[in-house]
């Protein structure tokens, strides 16, 4: 819905640094901890914390974020008129998120958009984050959805590879990564604008 790609990369830049952890590639972020749920990666980063300090941390990364993106957030270039149109011709449409509920409430208080969606699935929500398709499969089960009747759209590799394993048809945009590195894939786009709800349906043929 956003892209929020660059503001992510320089929060977990900054807290690297904080920590001596090293220095964070953009390829890493963007292979690595692009799309996995924040716990997890806490979790590797530091493999000897207690939990309290684990969600300490996360919370930590959620703040700086927040601070972060907050001047710039916005709706990739299409959303809404792409919603409407799908809500208007009876889709039903579902949010599934790697991020927090709070996470997820802080872009939908700028991107006013939550009246689209039947279902919304945080990252809470499931045991196993992406590349397991378990945030997916429950997303299509809440809105009682075959996964082979469901498209995922997605912007970083951890998703594609969970739209893949759930079976369902999956759209790449390119707000994080080059058209070639988000296969396999349906179709690619750069934004909402060059989709409709008849190219959509096409994809089933």
């Amino acid at each position: 819905m956003v892209d929020n790609t660059p503001y992510h990369f320089k929060t977990w830049q900054t807290l690297y640094k904080k920590y001596g952890i090293g220095e964070l590639a953009e390829e890493t972020y963007k292979t690595e901890i692009s799309g996995v749920p924040i716990m997890d990666t806490v979790r590797s980063l530091f493999p000897d914390a207690d939990e309290e300090t684990l969600k300490s941390l996360v919370r930590e990364k959620e703040q700086l974020y927040q601070e972060i993106y907050t001047p710039f957030i916005a709706p990739i270039n299409g959303l809404e008129n792409l919603l409407t149109e799908l809500k208007d011709g009876g889709v039903k449409l579902a949010m599934a998120s790697s991020a927090s509920w709070d996470d997820i409430g802080f872009v939908l208080s700028h991107v006013k958009v939550r009246q689209y969606f039947d279902v919304i699935i945080d990252g809470n929500r499931v045991s196993k984050g992406k590349p397991n398709p378990q945030i997916f499969l429950k997303a299509a089960a809440d809105m009682h959805m075959r996964p082979e009747d469901c498209i995922v759209f997605e912007d970083s590799m951890a998703g594609i590879k969970a739209g893949n394993a759930a079976g369902m048809k999956v759209i790449g945009i390119t707000t994080a990564h080059p058209a070639d590195k988000l296969k396999p894939t349906s179709l690619t786009i750069n934004d909402y604008t060059e989709l409709s709800l008849q190219k959509l349906q096409a994809l089933f043929g």
